[in-house]
């Protein structure tokens, strides 16, 4: 064979080995999201998206559960008949995790839940991980805030507290509120007392409702702390309604979505914590794609939560 015909097939070869290595490596992970219509799920739903379009030959088919547990699980069970690579999962209920679990582990693809804590993570196989930041710190850096904010207002030989649950059969709620209850047991903040504690589920019209009822008892209270801002601008929202004056009351929340920090500018919310949302998103797809490809991931990976308040704002005003 004469030289230039063998430089011939020798870069034909090697076209063809680059070809083969680009297709080789193309992924597809299915999307399961809780809900689409919800501020912080956004950001983290828009920044996995984001983040796949830096990648090479990676796909994502996002779906909406809509809020519905059956529908979430239809379209796992889609995902597994057409054959994805990897599942990432926001689960409607942390409580029925088992039943996402099964399905993905027969189907031996990798599988990876993000932001809401399975309620069998102790029992995930080797191919599946969880992606958040942890709740333990959310509730309580939350709580200790509003603890110094009713010191440093005169509060502390009693305090009067609201309390509004997000959904109460997601792991996220229940620690959160569990937080609360763990620092008003500490010496510190001993003094505050929760004169009520209801579930708004998450949702800035259920939290205003719930909070217009409240005032509607002419109950005096000093703050209310909510397991996520949406329920803290409600509550906010339904005080202004009511003539209240949200300058003179402590009102917390969770996530550092982009209306919290609007309101905490305007000086209404006073406390909020920082979640990353984009940061969970990418860690997420990071996981599910290195399970793809065979490589171990820890079980669980934390994205730390950072306090936020209007002292330090600016730091955070972009970021969700």
């Amino acid at each position: 064979m004469e030289e230039h015909e063998v430089k011939k097939l020798l870069i034909a070869t090697a076209f063809a080995a680059g070809m083969l290595s680009s297709t080789a490596y193309a992924t597809t992970v299915g999307v399961a999201m809780a809900q689409f219509d919800d501020n912080f799920l956004t950001v983290l739903r828009n920044g996995m998206i984001d983040y796949a379009k830096t990648l090479p030959n990676v796909t994502l088919q996002v779906e909406d559960g809509a809020n519905d547990v059956n529908k979430q699980l239809s379209e796992i069970q889609n995902f597994v008949a057409s054959k994805v690579d990897a599942i990432i999962v926001n689960p409607v209920d942390t409580d029925a995790t088992a039943a996402i679990t099964k399905l993905a582990a027969d189907a031996k693809i990798p599988l990876v839940y993000v932001n809401r804590q399975p309620a069998n993570l102790d029992a995930l196989p080797a191919n599946q991980a969880f992606v958040a930041s942890n709740e333990s710190d959310s509730g309580t850096l939350e709580t200790k805030q509003v603890c110094k904010l009713l010191k440093d207002a005169g509060k502390g030989k009693g305090a009067n507290i609201y309390v509004m649950e997000g959904i109460l059969s997601n792991q996220s709620a229940r620690q959160r509120t569990q937080d609360i209850h763990d620092v008003m047991a500490t010496p510190d903040c001993s003094f505050i007392k929760i004169i009520d504690q209801q579930t708004a589920n998450y949702q800035r019209d259920q939290a205003q409702s719930l909070m217009a009822n409240w005032l509607t008892t002419g109950t005096k209270f000093d703050a209310v702390i909510a397991n996520n801002d949406e329920m803290a601008i409600g509550a906010l929202q339904a005080m202004k309604a009511a003539g209240v004056d949200t300058k003179t009351v402590i009102i917390g929340g969770i996530d550092a979505t982009q209306d919290a920090m609007a309101s905490m500018k305007g000086g209404d919310l006073k406390v909020t914590v920082f979640q990353d949302a984009a940061g969970q998103g990418k860690g997420a797809l990071d996981a599910a794609l290195k399970l793809a490809k065979g490589d171990k991931v820890d079980k669980t990976v934390w994205i730390p939560f950072q306090l936020v308040t209007p002292d330090n704002l600016a730091n955070f005003a972009k970021k969700n």
